[in-house]
């Protein structure tokens, strides 16, 4: 259970914005003799990027990375806000906040590595999975149990949804609503 501090900031979150290597996978990346790239998505955290938009949060991605592999995730999770090869993360959140007339408290942002200090300081909420940079975690209002990968975003996303759904069972209201 989040502290009384950090439910106040979790309360006013409307969207949830999150970086792809080191937080949606486990920042390896792989590689085949002919060259193929390949990453790793947490199917769990998906869950909980689809269960969040079930609740009516937005969902983006702003990742630094430009591919088609993030591209097809992103389809399938049904993520519309994917934003590639972005090397100014401060400026992307403010478009999207811009789109949708979302403030700073307004977005919560789980991010692993230096270059998503800058947006990780303004946001509303602040995340970082267990194994982000020291930095991160020292900046960060939360740092998730779980690694990037393994169920650090859905770590955050359960925090939202508990608050949304007021302490009833996710299972029981993802059964009713499909």
């Amino acid at each position: 259970m989040a502290s009384a501090r950090l439910t106040a900031k979790l309360k006013k979150i409307k969207m949830l914005v999150s970086d792809v290597d080191g937080v949606l996978t486990d920042g390896g990346a792989y590689y085949s003799d002919e060259g193929i790239e390949l990453k790793k998505f947490n199917i769990r955290d998906g869950m909980g990027i689809v269960l969040l938009q079930k609740a009516g949060y937005r969902v983006a991605i702003v990742t630094t990375e430009k591919t088609k592999i993030v591209e097809r995730r992103a389809e399938r999770l049904k993520v519309t806000d994917l934003h590639q090869g972005v090397t100014h993360k401060v400026a992307a959140v403010e478009s999207l906040m811009a789109k949708y007339g979302l403030s700073w408290e307004e977005i919560a942002f789980i991010g692993d590595d230096i270059n998503d200090i800058p947006v990780l300081k303004k946001v509303g909420f602040a995340a970082a999975p267990a194994n982000a940079t020291v930095v991160n975690k020292k900046v960060a209002d939360y740092v998730c149990s779980c690694d990037g990968g393994h169920g650090a975003v859905r770590e955050v996303c359960d925090l939202l949804l508990d608050l949304q759904w007021k302490g009833e069972k996710i299972a029981d209201l993802w059964l009713r609503q499909n």
